[in-house]
């Protein structure tokens, strides 16, 4: 794996873990970023404003993971359901995660739903779905009009 200072991820490990857990036997690698083609292309389709549309490439993804800690740190993930397509090697994975916001302490809990396809046991696509408004409320700012 090329990704430097795993550190600096530490915040996020409940999610790489339900993210593990629901790919387990489907693709290889030890950790997260291990199980991403270096050529993964991410669309976050319902997301917040400022969070990017599109990443390109695992270490693009994990630039932009590498400060998620500075806002929210996860603490669990739950509620994980898996929906594997065998003839399209496509995974639907459903989840909730729980954390807290750094500067309040206001508690955080989204659901989340992602479409990850597979090829050669690496993930090459993901599809990222996301309840904005409860982004909006732990963090206690108003929705954009």
């Amino acid at each position: 794996m090329s990704i430097r200072n795993l550190e600096d991820f530490k915040a996020l490990e409940p999610f790489f873990a339900i993210i593990e857990r629901g790919l387990d036997g489907l693709v290889d690698g030890d950790h997260f970023f291990d199980l991403l083609a270096d050529d993964i292309v991410i669309e976050f389709v319902i997301t917040v404003p400022g969070y990017p549309k599109r990443v390109e490439g695992r270490e693009s993804l994990a630039e932009l993971y590498r400060g998620y800690g500075d806002t929210i740190i996860l603490e669990r993930g739950s509620d994980l359901a898996v929906h594997h397509d065998r003839d399209t090697s496509v995974v639907v994975l459903e989840y909730t995660m729980h954390g807290h916001i750094v500067a309040t302490g206001h508690r955080y809990t989204n659901r989340f739903v992602s479409v990850i396809a597979i090829q050669d046991r690496k993930v090459t696509h993901w599809r990222d779905y996301l309840d904005p408004l409860a982004v909006f409320e732990a963090l206690g700012t108003d929705v954009p009009a």
